[in-house]
């Protein structure tokens, strides 16, 4: 039971850093992009079957 006493903390500590790290990328926007995908999908531009 006294092993409890140490993961209880490590986790809330691992989890809230987890937590930063995601707002942290919200606010520097890396996650704005909702067209880019969809258009760069559709487009011929790059080809993932290189000429032999």
């Amino acid at each position: 039971m006294q092993i409890l006493a140490y993961l209880i903390p490590i986790s809330l500590i691992l989890g809230g850093v987890g937590l930063l790290a995601f707002v942290y990328t919200v606010r520097s926007n890396q996650y704005d992009d909702p067209d880019g995908d969809a258009q760069r999908i559709l487009s011929g531009q790059y080809d993932d079957k290189p000429k032999s």
